[in-house]
């Protein structure tokens, strides 16, 4: 494998329209929904359902940029794969490089959320061995193969939308539209941050594009998933704001680090509660899956373009995985689990892939006129929004994402200059 002139190791066709799809809304609702909700209602108040169509709307044009770009170059890798060819070498190292940034401490503070929910429940346990104990679990399962991996992420992803649509159908009998008022106590500015923020909770909608390789029929499931995915994730997360809101208050949700557990608490109902912080634990677990899965197959398609070690590109002769990858990069998360702090987390991990999403609009604009299915200026205010997004983000994500990039720079420059 390691033989430079070696056949490159391919990775097998076992995807449909539907995993790809579940792939798609398992990397998007989960911990933003379950968690950020209450982050976004203390900066943008019962306005926060406005923040999460904007958000939406702006991942609307990254999504078409994104889909075009699937369809006519359905590799292994995504973003990385698409600025590498369409923009230069080092534009494709830093997507790739600050995705995978990102995508580590996103994975870390998804175990440590598991793990807070699971202590509510069983409280005796350290959350921090529940943390490492559930990393461990779904680092194994990526390991073992795609299909275990594919299976197990469409079940998670059907129950916690289930979960989802219970809390909205229960919720509705109990709404307040008084918690509405005052609507935007920061106003606008208050909203356009809550959307840079809640953008958060819309950045797997991509998910797919890094495992390109192993989507059957790519041209057509590619962009169908993404949309599909982006567009019932939308809706779930709009209708689940405005219960949340009119059941708890904005003031009350910004307090929690369990914002849906304690809306659905203020109906009196202990069994309710006890399913929504059940389908805290399965929307983590899932978003978790779909993390190691996703930061594994773009450290193997950087290694195959010896952009990283070779080693991260083998696959396991048994189980058709990249071994390797999925081993390092999970070491790394559980690593990263003493470091996790939820709102630096979000901002910084929202930062990154902010310009992930910037350097793929890019990429479209370079696409040849014949391979696209979008006018240039779709690509244009998709790249603008992020950068617009972008500045309603602490300085401190600034500060940690921008050190992110000159280390990857840096890597670049000394790895590919002594290759």
């Amino acid at each position: 494998m390691s033989d430079a002139g070696a056949r490159p190791p391919v990775l097998k066709r076992e995807i449909g329209l539907f995993g790809a799809t579940a792939l798609g809304i398992g990397a998007i609702i989960g911990s933003g929904i379950f968690i950020v909700t209450g982050i976004v209602a203390g900066v943008a108040g019962p306005a926060m359902i406005f923040s999460v169509i904007i958000a939406g709307v702006i991942a609307i044009f990254s999504a078409m940029s994104v889909a075009e770009l699937g369809a006519y170059l359905p590799e292994e890798g995504g973003t990385y794969a698409y600025a590498q060819k369409l923009i230069s070498p080092f534009a494709g190292f830093i997507a790739g490089w600050i995705w995978v940034f990102s995508n580590i401490f996103v994975g870390a503070a998804v175990s440590l959320g598991f793990a807070h929910y699971f202590v509510t429940l069983f409280p005796a346990v350290p959350v921090k061995i529940i943390a490492v104990v559930i990393c461990l679990v779904f680092i194994i399962i990526n390991y073992i193969g795609l299909k275990e991996s594919t299976l197990l992420n469409n079940i998670l992803v059907t129950a916690k939308v289930l979960i989802l649509l219970f809390f909205v159908a229960f919720g509705l009998g109990f709404f307040r539209p008084g918690n509405f008022t005052p609507l935007a106590p920061e106003g606008s500015m208050g909203i356009l941050s809550g959307a840079a923020l809640i953008f958060f909770a819309y950045t797997g909608f991509a998910r797919v594009t890094i495992m390109a390789e192993e989507v059957k029929d790519p041209e057509k499931n590619i962009p169908r998933s993404i949309y599909l995915a982006l567009g019932i994730s939308t809706i779930i997360y709009l209708l689940v704001s405005i219960v949340a809101v009119g059941l708890a208050g904005a003031p009350a949700l910004a307090q929690s680090g369990s914002p849906l557990a304690d809306a659905i608490g203020s109906t009196g109902s202990t069994g309710a509660v006890l399913l929504i912080s059940l389908g805290a634990m399965i929307a983590t677990a899932s978003v978790l899956l779909t993390t190691i899965m996703g930061i594994s197959r773009i450290v193997f398609s950087m290694a195959r373009s010896q952009d990283l070690p070779l080693l991260f590109g083998r696959i396991h002769p048994r189980f058709s995985t990249p071994y390797y990858a999925i081993a390092i990069t999970g070491a790394c998360m559980i690593a990263a689990l003493l470091l996790a702090d939820l709102v630096l987390v979000v901002t910084v991990s929202t930062f990154a892939m902010l310009v992930y999403y910037l350097i793929a609009n890019i990429a479209a604009l370079r696409l040849p006129l014949k391979h696209r299915q979008y006018p240039s200026w779709v690509p244009v205010i998709g790249a603008l929004s992020c950068i617009g997004l972008i500045a309603f983000l602490s300085p401190d994500s600034w500060i940690i994402g921008c050190i992110g990039l000159l280390i990857g720079g840096a890597w670049f420059w000394k790895y590919r200059g002594n290759s």
